[in-house]
């Protein structure tokens, strides 16, 4: 049997809350854990960074932080993970204790997201290393620009992982939650070009971009693509196929929907200026951000091809006086694919009895956010998601609820130290 320094384990949290490090900017986070890991045992050597952020197409400071620890009796290698970065509302945060919770001291965010992660992971290999408890090989994994699109996780090299059959990302609330899929998106965005003009003497010559913009949203309104999103399965033709793998089809207890999320975000101009120069001037640009989720990719790029289809018909509709429209570009990327992952998977399995070995009662659940799950089941390692206490995040209400936390780092050893299929 094991037993957790709950305090020790609070204390490293509380160190890693105080680290800023939003996305992309993860070299001050990243080092702390990397002293962290050397003060509990892990030799220097085993710790490094990969290269990913060489391949990831925005600015970031370091790769991931990957750590290899031999295992003390045979089996299969094993993944711990979880993600350095914080979202940008976190910037400047500092952590107080409140009773059992950790909260933000300021008006920002708390980070709880993901440094909670960043602890368990750090007590785990405190854990292992000062009892001397028997373990398989594990890699512990600490990817970048999570929170800004599955960048690290996405462009990270399987082959640097060291081979794991399965998978556990502490990124969640509850250590008794077991989430075996997520949703799979799409990012579009739309540049609008219309005409400037005098919007008081000669408003008839300008095309407004903005006008446009309204339009085409009030359509996609209109017409229930925006926001929570169910139609007729029979919208998407005879087959529907998922591209993530291990998905799972039984996903709808009713099979004729289909469901989906989407939404409109950041609305402006050229390099992040407002849409527009004056009152006076009809608007000639506007860009505009969205998305579009669903738990099928061909559903999610249904979504994406409506927002394209109403702006393009948005734009034919404003015109000027000489009878020439607006112009729009539209381009859609893929975020990440979906995925489920079967209730009798291996990895499953070994979650679930992990949980129940701890006294609590596993719950299988689906989520409809991206994970970096999602793309280390697509390097073909299966990998489920838990959690350690995380409540309200990407808020300003933002807390650390202590009793979970210190139950998602029993968890983790838990997980470790028994004994796979």
């Amino acid at each position: 049997m094991f037993d957790i320094n709950q305090d020790a384990a609070i204390d490293r949290l509380m160190r890693f809350l105080a680290v800023e490090g939003v996305t992309g900017h993860e070299a001050a986070i990243g080092l702390r854990v990397n002293e962290e890991l050397q003060s509990v045992g892990v030799p220097a050597e085993a710790i490094r960074y990969d290269t990913a952020n060489s391949r990831i197409p925005l600015p970031t400071q370091t790769g991931n932080l990957i750590v290899t620890l031999p295992g003390t009796r045979p089996g299969p290698r094993l993944l711990f993970m979880t993600h350095l970065d914080t979202v940008p509302l976190c910037a400047g945060a500092e952590p107080k204790r409140a009773g059992n919770k950790v909260v933000a001291a300021g008006s920002t965010a708390l980070g709880g997201d993901n440094r909670t992660g960043c602890a368990v992971l750090t007590t785990l290999a405190a854990t292992l290393l000062g009892q001397n408890l028997p373990h398989p090989p594990l890699t512990l994994l600490f990817t970048v620009r999570e929170e800004s699109g599955l960048f690290g996780a996405r462009y990270l090299d399987p082959a640097d992982l060291g081979g794991p059959v399965m998978g556990f990302n502490f990124d969640g609330r509850s250590a008794s939650d077991v989430i075996v899929g997520a949703v799979g998106a799409e990012r579009w965005e739309v540049e609008i070009t219309g005409k400037a003009s005098h919007a008081g003497v000669y408003p008839e010559k300008g095309i407004s971009a903005t006008v446009v913009a309204a339009l085409a949203i009030a359509d996609i309104v209109r017409d229930g693509w925006f926001g929570k999103i169910v139609k007729k399965r029979a919208i998407l033709g005879k087959s529907v196929k998922n591209a993530g793998r291990r998905a799972d089809k039984r996903r709808s207890t009713d099979r004729g929907l289909v469901a989906g999320t989407s939404n409109v975000g950041p609305f402006g101009g050229r390099d992040g200026r407002p849409a527009g120069d004056a009152t006076n001037v009809v608007t000639d640009y506007v860009h505009i951000l969205g998305e579009s989720r669903s738990h099928e990719s061909r559903f999610a790029k249904r979504i994406t091809a409506e927002y394209q289809a109403a702006f393009r018909s948005a734009a034919r509709r404003v015109r000027d006086d000489a009878g020439h429209p607006a112009k729009v570009k539209f381009s859609a990327r893929l975020d990440y694919y979906p995925f489920r992952i079967r209730d009798d998977a291996p990895v499953v399995r070994h979650a679930c009895r992990a949980v129940e070995s701890l006294g609590d009662t596993p719950e299988v659940k689906v989520a409809n956010g991206g994970l970096d799950a999602n793309w280390l089941v697509r390097h073909g390692i299966p990998t489920v998601t838990l959690g350690a206490g995380q409540n309200e995040i990407h808020t300003v209400k933002e807390y650390v609820d202590l009793t979970e936390f210190a139950a998602g780092c029993r968890l983790a050893v838990a997980l470790a130290t028994m004994k796979t299929d």
